[in-house]
């Protein structure tokens, strides 16, 4: 076999191989066109990058290094917004309000429930008006109020000709006595009631402030790194804590001292009606103050008419 014909494969392999060596090396030049014109435009925008990194790491950091390191509570307060801090500070004389009413108001109930349930025992122990007049004494206790005033409405009714209208007379003087007593120991229990219904808002006030003074800061720190955010949430949230200390004491004291209010005036009740009792037996037993004695020289038709203003007795 001649040797050209003995070569033929050989040289088709080789012609094969420099064409894909041909076609791979194109492929790689269309794939490096776009590459290229990439870096064409990749100094401006790589400088406008480092510029922007270059500004921005020194506000971070200058933002960074004016945040307040001390968030205990007295550190959020000294760093909060005067509109916080005057929140707060309200708060605060509101929740000493709250605690000064309640011990005031402790010590005022006691001695009032304590007076009164001894002048109750006094008044059940008592047969007529003047054996309670006397046993209470010059005590200023409500009760003994009620008892002076029945015996002043028996000398105001003494020439009275009829002693029906005396009992309710007597039973109208004690109820504004009651009445008296019942506002006079409600006095401050509505500034409870404001303070309890009314804190928790502006604690709520106080934090929307707080927030909206972080956004601001953050828009002007033109980052959003938490340790940017959370200093001025903490501090708003504690206008909320703040609000809920004054708030839930003075809700508290408020339910407590109702009670204790309506307990005394119950016992108040009980006296009233105990000093109608005493009044209802000297009325039966004909005990009570007469007006006037009927003179000597008194014409007939006088007699008569107090005889009669007797039988009516």
């Amino acid at each position: 076999m001649p040797t050209s014909f003995r070569h033929r494969p050989v040289l088709a392999a080789m012609f094969a191989g420099t064409g894909a060596l041909m076609a791979g090396a194109a492929q790689a030049q269309e794939a490096a066109a776009p590459a290229a014109a990439v870096p064409a435009a990749g100094p401006g925008v790589a400088q406008g990058a480092a510029q922007g990194v270059a500004q921005g790491v020194p506000d971070a950091a200058a933002a960074l290094a004016s945040l307040p390191h001390d968030l205990s509570p007295w550190g959020m307060f000294v760093t909060a917004s005067p509109v916080v801090q005057a929140v707060m500070v309200g708060l605060a004389l509101a929740s000493v309000i709250t605690w000064t009413i309640a011990i005031a108001k402790t010590v005022e109930l006691s001695s009032a429930k304590r007076k009164a349930r001894s002048a109750l025992a006094m008044l059940e122990e008592s047969r007529s008006l003047s054996q309670a007049a006397e046993r209470v004494g010059f005590s200023q206790g409500t009760a003994a109020v009620l008892v002076r005033a029945v015996l002043a409405e028996t000398h105001l009714s003494a020439d009275a000709p009829s002693r029906d209208g005396l009992m309710d007379r007597a039973a109208s003087r004690l109820e504004r006595i009651e009445a008296a007593a019942g506002r006079r120991m409600a006095r401050g229990t509505g500034i409870l009631a404001t303070i309890g219904s009314t804190g928790p808002f502006i604690g709520l006030f106080g934090t929307v402030w707080g927030i909206m003074t972080s956004f601001i800061g953050i828009s002007k720190a033109q980052t959003t790194n938490l340790a940017v955010v959370a200093p001025g949430i903490a501090e708003a949230l504690l206008a909320t804590a703040i609000g809920l200390v004054a708030a839930i004491p003075a809700v508290v004291v408020y339910n407590a001292c109702s009670r204790a209010i309506g307990g005394h005036k119950a016992q108040l009740t009980d006296a009233s009606a105990a000093v109608l009792r005493l009044l209802s037996r000297d009325i039966d037993r004909h005990a009570l103050p007469r007006a006037h004695a009927v003179p000597a020289h008194a014409p007939a038709h006088g007699v008569q008419g107090h005889g009669n203003s007797r039988a009516a007795e």
